[in-house]
């Protein structure tokens, strides 16, 4: 049976030293993408500074945020993702998200992927939507559940196998109308037009149906697809970022203005990058660690090389040897 290559880098002290010296950034540097204009920093998202350097006087109309999620993940067997006491965790989020929000652009789109931890009272969801509320200038729009296939909690509680994101906008920023790939088939919804009465799915420009604020349709990552970046927990789906772009892409630009950009401040494993890549768009990312940053740019490479957009079971640092 095949395995992943890697462990899990953020929970593996001897792995990660074996890691640093693969990596081309040090803290503090910036990649700068000499083909498409993508940006890459060892950056931390909470320093304004840091955002400064990054942007380089560029605004933002999409940003895409994945923070750590101050969750601790597993049973007692397994290695857990570290929490901190909740206070200073939300100490943390209003230093990002005030970075965060001071780059983007007067109309523009802002999405954060959290957790909520149902055996420490939902932890630290209910808490950051209300430390949201102290940026007026962010409006909430939408709180979207992504369904995972697979969930804990199976023996002594339903099963957890959701993934939140929350929607905010800034000023009135264009949204697209998506389609999932699931057929329109149940009818219902009538009314009358021009005197007759008529079903949804004949009034429909679409013979599939658009996404609602609950996501089924979305695979979540595991070994077994191309996508997977083995070492990476708990990455996005691709399609999930790409659905977002594709919502939150502007219309026409002003001839002469430079292209507008997407910004993602928790690189990890630089799925944010790689769907922009494929979608044609800018992206500007960081990483306040240097190996999450070095697989960003590396699986930029790898697709373009190679054409896939991950490494499944396989390393994405074949200088090292497993173990």
């Amino acid at each position: 049976m095949a395995r992943e290559a890697l462990g899990r880098i953020d929970g593996d002290e001897e792995l990660y030293r074996r890691l640093l010296p693969h990596c081309r950034l040090q803290p503090g540097e910036i990649w700068t993408d000499p083909v498409c204009g993508h940006r890459v920093g060892v950056l931390d998202a909470t320093s304004a500074e840091d955002t400064a350097r990054l942007l380089a006087g560029r605004l933002s109309y999409l940003g895409i945020h994945d923070p750590p999620y101050n969750l601790r993940v597993g049973n007692r067997k397994s290695t857990q993702l570290s929490a901190t006491q909740l206070q200073d965790y939300l100490s943390f989020s209003r230093f990002w998200i005030t970075s965060a929000a001071a780059v983007l652009e007067r109309d523009a789109h802002f999405y954060v992927w959290l957790g909520a931890d149902q055996r420490n009272g939902f932890q630290p969801l209910p808490d950051f939507m209300l430390v949201m509320r102290e940026f007026p200038e962010l409006e909430s729009r939408s709180f979207i559940t992504m369904r995972n296939q697979r969930g804990y909690g199976t023996q002594k509680n339903w099963m957890a196998v959701r993934q939140e994101l929350l929607y905010y906008t800034k000023g009135s920023p264009e949204f697209q109308v998506v389609f999932t790939a699931i057929p329109r088939v149940l009818r219902g919804y009538y009314k009358m037009v021009n005197g007759k009465r008529t079903a949804n799915t004949e009034r429909h420009r679409s013979p599939t149906i658009r996404p609602g604020n609950v996501w089924l349709d979305l695979q979540q990552v595991f070994y077994r697809l191309e996508e997977n970046v083995p070492g990476a927990y708990a990455q996005k789906p691709l399609s999930a970022i790409r659905r977002i772009l594709t919502a939150s892409r502007p219309g026409s630009t002003t001839p002469g203005e430079p292209e507008p950009i997407v910004t993602d401040f928790f690189s990890h494993a630089g799925t944010t990058l790689l769907a922009c890549e494929i979608e044609g768009v800018p992206c500007y990312t960081m990483d306040i660690d240097p190996v999450f940053a070095e697989l960003t740019i590396r699986r930029l490479e790898h697709y373009r090389k190679h054409g896939k957009t991950g490494w499944q079971w396989h390393s994405p640092f074949p200088e090292i040897t497993p173990g």
